[in-house]
């Protein structure tokens, strides 16, 4: 049974930083690629960055490109995102996911499994 459970996340000012975690069991971990998404109230579920299975490769929205830092420790079986300088608009719930693909993929619906999120709320 596969599970990803997300932690980390929290209320925080804006300019301030989190770092979340994805602890990832009954999976091959290191043969995944492993991306973060985040999806505001009314909002499409966006990815906010990816890596590739080694972590030689990343990918990131935008909006969060030199804020935030993906990576992976595969002999922990384990996902983060370090978040700084947060603002207000990157209040969201923050999902971590496993793709089956061979390269980073971007699109909610091209992973195959999910964790079940963890709020991050950035007051002004």
């Amino acid at each position: 049974q596969v599970q990803l459970v997300e932690s980390g996340g929290g209320l925080v000012q804006a300019g301030g930083s989190l770092r979340l975690s994805c602890a990832a069991s009954g999976l091959t971990f290191s043969t995944k690629v492993m991306g973060w998404f985040r999806q505001a109230p009314g909002k499409e579920r966006e990815c906010v960055a990816a890596i590739s299975r080694n972590g030689g490769s990343t990918y990131y929205t935008d909006s969060v490109k030199g804020r935030f830092t993906i990576s992976r420790d595969n002999a922990k079986n384990t996902l983060y995102l370090q978040m700084n300088s947060l603002k207000p608009e990157d209040t969201a719930v923050y999902f971590c996911a496993a793709d089956r693909a061979l390269g980073i993929r971007t699109t909610a619906r091209e992973y195959d499994y999910w964790g079940q999120g963890t709020q991050v709320t950035v007051s002004s």
